[in-house]
């Protein structure tokens, strides 16, 4: 084909663009995570995830992961967002099979807490990343953030997360009127729990990313749980009698059995039992990423809503 005229100029133009369109792509990019940085000579596009956090991170960042483990459990527990049709399930997130994942062929594998011990086998199949989420001597739900950003980072989404954790931000204003409209000037102290079984009770605290959901909602805690790794107490299902009747107690499902103990004495003695100042919280998934926590402010706006005054 021949180019005549002003065309003819615009060629060597055109072939710079694509070469530099092209340098682009192929750029390199570092990230930090618990281990320090690592550098990938270009953007990654065969993800695999292995925790549920770093799996939400990277679907709401618009990356569909090619492997992500238990697929079916995140679907019970985490929902949000969806886990995307034709993602290959790895296996368990404590014990992937590792020749289903060497199968996919990934370019970057991204684990984070109690996985620790997986490193060495996966790093045979791709380079991997491990980021602490949970941790005593860390504010965890700033550690969610710094997360997202990161992981943003690897896949050149840095706008796109810095959007969402500005609109989260905007949501916790609406969500703060919300409650307001509803129970007036004070909102009542609240306590958010997970029941183990009929008599052991596991209760969010200071350094639970539920905890900070309420804070952000202008919400105290109605019980006084010093911070810990998942800012979670494991407790004697009695210690939720110190909670008053003008508290309002909060507990995350799925729950099985929870119809047969709020039959119990026990439970009906308690005075935010008597109170009926105790709810349930959609699924939610209150060991997750970032936007974790906006769907853990969400679940409880509406839970409470459900409260009289």
């Amino acid at each position: 084909m021949i180019l005549r005229g002003a065309y003819r100029h615009l060629v060597p133009w055109f072939s710079l663009c694509c070469l530099l369109l092209s340098g682009a792509a192929r750029a390199e990019v570092t990230v930090t995570d618990a281990h320090g940085e690592h550098t990938f000579e270009q953007i990654p596009e065969r993800v695999v995830t292995i925790s549920w956090a770093m799996t939400e991170n990277v679907i709401e960042l618009g990356v569909t992961p090619v492997g992500v483990a238990d697929i079916e459990g995140y679907n019970e527990w985490v929902v949000r967002p969806a886990v995307p049709d034709g993602v290959d399930d790895i296996g368990k997130r404590g014990e992937p099979s590792i020749e289903e994942l060497a199968a996919l062929k990934p370019d970057v594998i991204i684990i984070s807490n109690g996985q620790e011990g997986l490193i060495d086998k996966l790093e045979q199949v791709a380079p991997v990343l491990y980021f602490n989420a949970f941790g005593a001597e860390q504010d965890n739900a700033r550690a969610a953030r710094r997360i997202f950003r990161e992981t943003a980072k690897l896949f050149g989404q840095e706008e796109r997360a810095q959007r969402k954790l500005d609109a989260m931000d905007a949501r916790f204003d609406e969500l703060r009127q919300q409650l307001h409209d509803h129970f007036g000037e004070a909102l009542p102290p609240v306590t958010g729990v997970r029941f183990n079984n009929q008599s052991v009770v596991f209760i969010y605290g200071a350094n639970a990313l539920s905890q900070y959901a309420l804070n952000h909602l202008g919400i105290e805690p109605a019980m006084d749980i010093p911070p810990s790794q998942w800012g979670i107490a494991q407790k004697k299902l009695t210690s939720l009698s110190q909670m008053s009747k003008d508290s309002v107690l909060l507990y995350f499902k799925p729950a099985p059995g929870v119809e047969r103990l709020f039959e119990s004495p026990l439970w009906q003695a308690m005075p935010v039992a008597r109170a009926g100042h105790v709810a349930g919280v959609e699924s939610t998934w209150s060991y997750g990423g970032a936007m974790s926590i906006r769907y853990l402010a969400e679940a409880m706006t509406d839970a409470l809503l459900t409260i009289e005054p």
